[in-house]
């Protein structure tokens, strides 16, 4: 074939329309895996290479997303952060990084593509905004969110669910034989929708075994709260056996707070964490935690926000986009009964 080839010489190849061969170039999901086959397929033969910089050139682009996270001390954003990233350049896009603190008005500037012709898109974990922040009409830069609350699918969402995780987690530790599970991590306001959702998770589980509930309120998901909750729990009359601790970084105090006291894990004390960061894998124990399919989430993520600029905003309905998970259980949760040699 002669001359540059193109997505319609793809598409008269592979018998599908340009927007299906649009959707397999930027890895975006809603394609039938016999489709995508049969479309790669023709790509790799033809040689089919698309020309970024005179796409970005012709529409008026500049190659350049952002993603505006919390809080980038948190080892979970960084690695996310690293994902996205990584997709990003399979589409020949940048990623400008915004730190947000949580604040309302960085959120609902950069929900609006921060006012200015610098950005093509926009993938945004929010939580301050509320859905009033978020209704109406979609503005001239597509937006992304991640994360778990609900904002009734106002624009594309990308989260996992975190009520069942929880549950899993909370459920892992009472199959283990123990008996009384805390939780660390409760939280109020408007910033705490991960929070509640996972203390949902957790009463569940434990509400189903007909053991008691031990919640202990974290301000923040730090080292610092972690320890200071298990700290509290410890001094009760009857301390727990099992904490499900709504994120590693909780967990990773929780264990401080625990080898200070004197109280052996997994001996004494199960964990369970939450967002399997590389410093809970690597601790002493290793920490069982929940872990977010993180590379998948930031696949999605990119791949719905570059299928929204190629098709110029919204044209489409908004997607709301579950993805997978898995409880990776390490040494900081073995069973109680072998931990304490009883088998």
């Amino acid at each position: 074939m002669g001359g540059r080839v193109t997505l319609q010489d793809v598409a008269s190849r592979a018998g599908v329309s340009i927007k299906t061969v649009s959707n397999v170039v930027n890895d975006f999901y809603r394609v039938a895996p016999g489709t995508r086959l049969r479309v790669q397929a023709v790509i790799d033969e033809l040689g089919y290479r698309p020309n970024l910089s005179a796409r970005q050139l012709r529409a008026g682009r500049t190659g350049v997303i952002a993603l505006a996270v919390p809080d980038l001390t948190a080892r979970y954003f960084a690695e996310l952060a690293t994902a996205v990233i990584a997709q990003a350049r399979r589409h020949g896009m940048t990623v400008l990084i915004e730190l947000t603190n949580g604040e309302r008005s960085v959120e609902l500037a950069m929900a609006r593509g921060l006012g200015s012709t610098l950005l093509d898109g926009v993938i945004l974990s929010p939580l301050a905004l509320s859905q009033a922040d978020l209704s109406g009409k979609p503005g001239r830069v597509p937006v992304v969110l991640l994360g778990e609350r609900d904002y009734a699918h106002t624009f594309d969402h990308v989260l996992i669910d975190n009520v069942m995780a929880a549950r899993e987690a909370t459920a892992h530790l009472l199959a283990t034989g123990r008996k009384r599970v805390a939780a660390i991590g409760a939280q109020q306001g408007p910033a705490s929708a991960t929070a509640h959702l996972r203390l949902r998770g957790y009463r569940e589980a434990v509400q189903a075994a007909g053991t008691p509930e031990l919640v202990a309120p974290a301000a923040q998901f730090s080292p610092q709260a972690g320890s200071d909750a298990m700290r509290r729990l410890l001094a009760l009359p009857e301390p727990p056996d099992a904490v499900f601790c709504f994120s590693d970084m909780l967990a990773l105090g929780a264990l401080r707070a625990a080898h200070e006291a004197g109280v052996r894990v997994p001996q004494d004390l199960a964990v369970v964490g939450f967002d399997d960061t590389e410093e809970g894998r690597y601790g002493v124990p290793s920490l069982t935690s929940v872990s977010p399919d993180k590379p998948e989430i930031a696949r999605q993520a990119v791949a719905l926000l570059a299928d929204r600029i190629e098709t110029d905003g919204p044209a489409r309905k908004p997607v709301r986009t579950e993805v997978g998970y898995e409880l990776v259980v390490r040494e900081s949760s073995a069973p109680a009964r072998t931990a304490k040699g009883t088998l």
